[in-house]
């Protein structure tokens, strides 16, 4: 892909972050969740694109937005693969946590896996442990293996996990091993691609979490050569299903980051509330600011970018 998607993408999650921000703390998780999808919609509107939404929403009806979907214009040169998630995390959203995003992702046709709505054990790195760790090998011998690699002491370490029930022998391995945890009720994509950032004092996620966020989160290391594994993992009656329905049925394999995300990828974020990668939307007077992130693989540009909204010129909520 010659044209750079991911600051046009960065737009999108920006409409979705501001339409979903005057939801933060009001305890509503459903709105909190519609208020993006709309903030996405009405941004794609005349998005010049041929793009096929390989993952999307699947319980909003008549959306544009739902998996399997075409946008834009078929005449186009280049056709794509779209990962969207409009909220990553309406619970932290309704309740005014930490870490609710809007994530865009773009690949080649054909470079994003069609993963269904099921669950995927994840282990995500930055790119100094990249080939380091693997899902095949012990939590503490993962953990050594990081220490090594990022010259620090295990102990120093911190390791995200999703605070789930499902995810106990994780928290239990970490612990015992004497490493640091910093449990999240939601996020993984953005505690995923934290990995990678100094800034953010995340060295490892571990655990399980959706499936879809996970080639999300696939797509962000690709762009900053970090690392990441998944294996997918049947908790419903109907996951298997799901799973045979897209030829993805061999629950042993694990998916390797160029596996999840092939050829050239793009990603685009923007924070909803704060967060270890990210600042929240921030209103102000005429207006908003807000703190997003675009990369690009095959350059491997990284762009933090601050953007202030003026509602008089561009109202956001007509």
């Amino acid at each position: 892909m010659d044209r750079n998607l991911s600051i046009e993408a960065m737009r999108v999650t920006e409409a979705a972050a501001l339409y979903a921000a005057r939801l933060v703390g009001r305890g509503d998780e459903e709105n909190s969740h519609l208020a993006a999808v709309r903030g996405i919609e009405r941004a794609l509107i005349g998005f010049a694109i041929d793009g096929r939404i390989v993952i999307g929403e699947d319980d909003v009806d008549g959306s544009p937005v739902h998996t399997g979907c075409t946008l834009g214009d078929a005449e186009r040169p280049e056709a794509v693969d779209i990962a969207i998630k409009p909220i990553e995390g309406s619970t932290p959203c309704a309740t005014g946590g930490p870490n609710a995003i809007s994530v865009v992702a773009f690949a080649e046709k054909g470079g994003l896996l069609p993963a269904p709505k099921v669950y995927m054990e994840k282990l995500a790195v930055g790119p100094e442990a990249a080939g380091v760790c693997s899902l095949q090998l012990s939590v503490e011998e993962n953990l050594r293996r990081l220490a090594d690699a990022k010259a620090k002491y295990v102990e120093d370490l911190t390791v995200v996990v999703l605070d789930r029930p499902r995810n106990e022998r994780y928290i239990d391995a970490v612990r015992k091993v004497g490493a640091r945890i910093q449990l999240i009720g939601d996020g993984d994509v953005s505690g995923a691609v934290a990995t990678a950032f100094d800034h953010t004092g995340v060295d490892m996620l571990l655990g399980i979490g959706g499936a879809r966020e996970g080639v999300l989160a696939a797509v962000g290391l690709k762009c900053l050569r970090g690392d990441f594994q998944g294996r997918f993992v049947i908790q419903g009656g109907d996951d298997q299903v799901k799973l045979a329905e897209v030829n993805l049925a061999d629950t042993q394999r694990i998916w390797q980051r160029d596996e999840l995300a092939r050829g050239q990828v793009m990603f685009a974020a923007t924070g909803i509330t704060d967060g270890q990668l990210l600042r929240g939307v921030r209103f102000e007077s005429g207006g908003a600011r807000t703190f997003s992130l675009a990369m690009r693989s095959k350059s491997g540009t990284v762009r933090f970018i601050e953007t202030t909204h003026r509602f008089d010129l561009q109202p956001v909520y007509e």
